[in-house]
Formats: structure tokens, C-alpha cells, sequence
């Protein structure tokens, strides 16, 4: 019997939990799923035999030996940043790693190590990044191998909320970390096009967005992702004159959300003096500069500010969040991005039937006999409810997937690995189409040479 250790039982866990009980009794596992609170598993596992939960603190060392010391393969959903410590366990007790976070350069200094240890610390392996690596590589290599030259590569992938569900002015949702979505884009964004390198400061990323469409769908804005340089040589691509990665929302979100940046209400670097006293609106009152006039509103303040319309859907959408209103913050010593995600929380937190929605796009761009050439990539996936969400089925699927293929020694590939490689990425791809998670291709003559 092979033990699996599933450290974080989070909002994106639903479909990885269900598809490891799912084959569990056939590939002969037992599943440990340890989180910090374990309430709402109990009832799931209760009357399985090959299943238990644990109350699991990833900061108690001699717990995170012990169970890390009984598992083959141990699977972390935790915030990305408690991965490193568990990754230094598995490692010490020679126990095969899959995250679905991205790798760091504390990760990258353990690749020698878990090589000769023969182990593979698998990450990357949700949505994105995961299916984005994975699904992009197929089309790459299937480009490659006809004798096509790669031009122009742009991927962007959103966690948005479903048409049927979308009832806000936002048009969004959270179906993800929230935190994570507070700090998105934070630092500068790296990207190459025809052959310039560009960066975009962060106080400038929500301005520079691009339109895409999917068909049944209609508009979304893109703005690009932190680094897209660092990808171009794991794809096989330093050559490419254009490579971007970016996220995805609808339009005139991004122009909304750049309000906040240059209120400095993202800011996560130092704490507010006195949050727990403060409202929303002495929260927004601490980044304004002194009112001129007694008479000045709030609202008309902030839109002298920002150089916005008063009556523009900007302000519109500022106003719908409650963002002057007179709500309590009640948070001790946070941050102003603390702060605002609290705010975020109490009105785009997905509701009892909401559903969800995955939006992927990759954009290729390719030289062949004299003609250029464009392939447009589309994943649309909605989710269930507001648990069993489009977000978990993505992440969690992938993860799941490659762990039954590392189980069952079908991968080969050791020390820091990502699903680049056809072993991991096709029997994958093709098992994602039988839940319904499939890509439709577009592909079309541009331009003929010659």
C-alpha cells in the first residue's frame, strides 16, 4: 500500500480530495489529509477505510517529521510559502514532493540534492501554473515537429466568475486566494516583443492591459504577469522575438483595480497605526491629501485624486464596495492590503450556488513554408457550485493526476521538476478531456511570403 500525505485541505482541494478517494482502492493507497482545521473533513472520510484527517500545524517540526517520515508521497496545497520547510523534510526522509506552487530559488538550490537522492519534487502542477505549461508545450512541440519557427507566444489565463453568477459591477469574484489576488502583480512585469525587452512598473501594470476574445464569451482585458523571460528556456524558446504571460479579467476591471494601486491601498510592507479603529472610509481618509473644503464628499475627494470622473463607472464600482461607507474595519496592526481584502471579502466572496469560471488563451504565432501562421488555444471550464468550483477542478486535478503517474513509477524525471515534458504532460492532457477539461484550436494562414 502506497501512503499519500495531503498537507492543506484549502478551496482548491474539493476535486483533488474526490479524485484521490476516487482511486484509491484501485492503486491500493491510504490518504492522510492533514490541515489546521479539520472540521469539515471529517464527515468525508469517516466511513472510508483508506482515508483519515488529522489536525496538522506545519510549524511543529517534530509533527511535520512524523508524518512526512510515513508517507511515499506527499502532496502540499498549504500557502506557498510553508511549501520550502516541508520540501527540506521530504528531502531528508527521501519522500517524493508535488506542489502546484511555482519554483523558487530556495526550491531550485534543492534540485542537486533530490537528484542524487532520486527523488522528484514535481511543482507547478495546477492550473496556473500547470495546465498553462502543459497544454502550451503540446502545441509547441507539435509546431516544432512539422518544422514551424515560433515568432510569437502570449499566454493568459483568469479565475473569473461565471456569466450566470456574474451579478456585481466588478464582474468578478474571488475563487482563489484572496491575498493573492490583493498583492497580484506586485514588483514588475518582464516580457519580450518583437525582440524589445519591456518592463512595466507595478504602478503602471493595471494601465497596460491588451483585449482577447473567446468565443461564447465576448471581451476580456489581460494584463502581463510578473516574469515572462524566465519561462523562454525551460518552453525551448530564447530565441522567440515575443513571449508573454498574463492574467485575464473583464473589462474595465483593471482600470478600477489601478485606483486602488495608486491609492497605495495594496501596499503590504508596514502596518497601519490604529486599524481597529479605523472604518472604511478613515481607511481611504489616511491616503488623501487634506480635504479643501468642508463641502468636498469623499467620493468627489478620491476622483480629484485619481483624475477620474465623479459619475464614471470607476467611481461607480469604488462606491459599490462600500469604500466610504462607515463600516468597522476591526483588524489589530494590518496592513492597508489586510485592510482592503477584508473589505473585498464581505462582497465577492462566492454565495450558496454561484458558480465559477476558467478562462485560458494561449496565442502562438509561427513561420512554415513561406507562410505565417496563428494558433489561438481556448480553455473554458465552470464550475459546479460555489465548493466544487472550476478553480479546485483545475488545480486539483492536475495534481492528482501526476501523483498516480509518480506512484505508479511513470515518471522519471528527478529533482526540481515542471510538467514540460511529453511523459508528464500528455498522459495528463488527455485525461483532463475525460472530465471535460479540454482546449479548442483555431489555427489560420496570416500571411504567405514570397
Amino acid at each position: 500500500m502506497k501512503k499519500i500525505l495531503l498537507l492543506g485541505a484549502g478551496r482548491s482541494a474539493s476535486s483533488l480530495i474526490r479524485y484521490l478517494f476516487d482511486h484509491a482502492t484501485a492503486e491500493s493507497w491510504h490518504i492522510t489529509i492533514g490541515d489546521i482545521s479539520i472540521t469539515h473533513l471529517q464527515p468525508l472520510v469517516e466511513r472510508l477505510s483508506f482515508a483519515e484527517v488529522i489536525t496538522f500545524n506545519v510549524h511543529d517540526s517534530a509533527q511535520r517529521a512524523k508524518e512526512v517520515g510515513q508517507a511515499d508521497l506527499v502532496i502540499s496545497l498549504l500557502p506557498a510559502i510553508f511549501h520550502i520547510e516541508v520540501a527540506k523534510e521530504c528531502l531528508k526522509q527521501e519522500k517524493h514532493l508535488i506542489t502546484a506552487s511555482y519554483v523558487s530559488p530556495e526550491f531550485l538550490a534543492l534540485h542537486a540534492e533530490a537528484q542524487q537522492k532520486n527523488l522528484t519534487f514535481l511543482m507547478e502542477s495546477g492550473l496556473d501554473p500547470g495546465i498553462d505549461h502543459m497544454s502550451a508545450m503540446r502545441v509547441i512541440k507539435s509546431i516544432q515537429a512539422a518544422g514551424g519557427t515560433l515568432t510569437s507566444f502570449k499566454s493568459y489565463t483568469g479565475g473569473l466568475v461565471a456569466p450566470e453568477s456574474d451579478n456585481n459591477p466588478w464582474n468578478y469574484k474571488f475563487t482563489w486566494n484572496p491575498r493573492n489576488v490583493v498583492l497580484a502583480g506586485q514588483g514588475t512585469a518582464k516580457y519580450i516583443r518583437e525582440g524589445q525587452y519591456k518592463y512595466i512598473p507595478y504602478h503602471q501594470l493595471f494601465q497596460r492591459t491588451e483585449t482577447l476574445y473567446v468565443d461564447g464569451y465576448g471581451p476580456f482585458e489581460g494584463y502581463a504577469n510578473r516574469d515572462s523571460l524566465s519561462y523562454r528556456e525551460p518552453y525551448g524558446l530564447l530565441t522567440i522575438p515575443t513571449m508573454l504571460r498574463g492574467t485575464l479579467r473583464r473589462p474595465g476591471y483593471c482600470e478600477a483595480w489601478d485606483a486602488f494601486v495608486q491609492l497605495g491601498l495594496t501596499d503590504d510592507s508596514y502596518t497601519l497605526e490604529g486599524s481597529e479603529r479605523m472604518t472604511h472610509r478613515s481607511f481611504v481618509e489616511a491616503f488623501l491629501p487634506a480635504a479643501t473644503s468642508s463641502a468636498q464628499s469623499m467620493a468627489e475627494r478620491v476622483s480629484v485624486y485619481l483624475g477620474i470622473p465623479q459619475e464614471g463607472e470607476v467611481m461607480q464600482k469604488l462606491e459599490w464596495l462600500g469604500l466610504f461607507d462607515e463600516t468597522p474595519v476591526e483588524l489589530e496592526a494590518a496592513t492597508p492590503a489586510q485592510v482592503l481584502e477584508k473589505i473585498l471579502k464581505a462582497k465577492w466572496t462566492l454565495t450558496p450556488g454561484d458558480k465559477d469560471m476558467i478562462v485560458m488563451q494561449h496565442l502562438f504565432a509561427y513561420e512554415l513554408h513561406g507562410e505565417q501562421r496563428e494558433v489561438c488555444s481556448t480553455l473554458v471550464v465552470l464550475g459546479e457550485d460555489e465548493v466544487q468550483t472550476a478553480m479546485a477542478k483545475t488545480v486539483g486535478l492536475p495534481v492528482g493526476m501526476l501523483a498516480r503517474l509518480l506512484l505508479q513509477d511513470k515518471i522519471t524525471h528527478r529533482g526540481v521538476v515542471i510538467p514540460i515534458h511529453p511523459e508528464l504532460y500528455e498522459p495528463v492532457l488527455d485525461e483532463l478531456e475525460e472530465y471535460g477539461i479540454r482546449f479548442v484550436e483555431t489555427e489560420k494562414v496570416v500571411e504567405r511570403v514570397g
